[in-house]
């Protein structure tokens, strides 16, 4: 069955990000599916042939070494899961290799860590090469780089990465592949699941349909999902969950069939500078603010005045990105700190007209510019 505003999504969607979980590349003895990776690139092939450019974020390389160690499950310890990730990793991007330069391309190994995306100029690169690649007629397959980052670097799982990589790449349309068909209202185990087709407004009501449901291999669920999704219409890209075990279901997509579940975007597009500051950098410290100064950003659009802060956490300099938040702990927004949370502490609360008397000096009006603003949710 076909849907108008699926039809409309995928017609304006000239680049588009396809994220492929572990276990769509996974055999149930935890081997990597040549057959369906390759299978999947001959459908990512097809979008390419249709005039579509895609870039593929891979989960896969721990899972491909566990096969390939034939370990029998996923390791448990930091250096284990990064020495299976060195082996997987290389025979992960070779399978892509193979089955893309069968359809006349090449796949272009890229591997990022989180620092990648805090740095603004290490983040602009990345970009640049990957629109480089797409130039050259090259598949980006983008993954973490297991074999450097900690627990405390990383992005958490590939559903986030893709969601920053969309962001980064301004792509219109993220498609996720999962093993299941989308979100369910109830257990999608359970007797009578009930596919949600369409998401209009990724709300906390929405968010408690997630199910903390993980398999041997992969690391995310339904939730990172939710979560990337949230990241992505937010910042003005629409996102499309659906099983990427099903035959042809990328075809499925750009055909605007009713699969899956789609978010569209919400509101408009982002600009690349705030795109960064409100979703790629990982935020330095706090900043905690009374009501009026919440209803100044996300009613009026206003810039964050000392008088307005009622709370400082954390250690950060000028010019670092920072959170913004409500006194029960709501995080609405981020922002670059005009100030040093030494000198954000001392002026916090205080009248634009009585930071000089204190400071010595009156650099800055806001502690945080509303061109450097960004509000993540009302």
């Amino acid at each position: 069955m076909l849907d108008i505003v699926r039809q409309e999504v995928v017609r304006s969607a000239d680049l588009i990000i396809v994220k492929i979980g572990t276990n769509v590349l996974s055999r149930a003895d935890g081997t990597l599916d040549r057959e369906h990776l390759a299978h999947l690139a001959g459908q990512v092939s097809s979008l390419r042939a249709a005039g579509k450019h895609v870039a593929i974020v891979s989960s896969g390389a721990v899972g491909a070494g566990v096969g390939k160690l034939k370990l029998g499950s996923r390791p448990g310890t930091l250096p284990e899961l990064q020495a299976a990730a060195a082996v997987g990793q290389a025979e992960l991007i070779r399978a892509y290799d193979d089955s893309f330069r069968s359809h006349g391309c090449h796949a272009a190994q890229i591997l990022v860590t989180a620092e990648d995306f805090d740095n603004r100029t290490r983040y602009l690169n990345v970009r640049n090469t990957i629109h480089q690649l797409i130039d050259w007629n090259a598949v980006p397959i983008i993954n973490e780089n297991d074999t450097v980052s900690t627990d405390e670097m990383r992005f958490g799982d590939n559903d986030r990465l893709a969601a920053l990589v969309t962001n980064l790449l301004r792509a219109p349309l993220l498609i996720i592949l999962s093993v299941v068909d989308g979100l369910y209202r109830g257990d999608p185990r359970g007797p009578n699941p009930e596919l949600i087709d369409l998401v209009l407004d990724l709300n906390d009501d929405v968010l408690k349909l997630a199910h903390a449901t993980k398999s041997d291999l992969g690391t995310g669920g339904m939730k990172s999902k939710l979560d990337a999704a949230r990241i992505a219409t937010t910042a003005g890209e629409s996102v499309w969950i659906a099983n990427g075990r099903a035959p042809d279901i990328l075809k499925q997509i750009i055909g605007g069939e009713k699969v899956g579940t789609l978010f569209p975007a919400r509101g408009e597009s982002l600009t690349s500078w705030k795109r960064w500051i409100g979703y790629s950098v990982r935020p330095r410290g706090l900043y905690v603010v009374d009501k009026g100064a919440k209803d100044a950003l996300v009613v009026s659009g206003s810039s964050l005045l000392p008088i307005g802060v009622v709370g400082i956490d954390g250690d950060f300099e000028k010019g670092d990105v920072v959170s913004i938040a409500t006194e029960d702990g709501d995080v609405f927004a981020r922002g670059l700190s005009n100030y040093r949370s030494q000198d954000a502490r001392v002026i916090r609360g205080l009248p634009t007209g009585a930071i000089r008397g204190v400071l010595g000096h009156a650099a800055y009006a806001e502690a945080i510019h509303r061109d450097n603003l960004v509000v993540l949710h009302s």
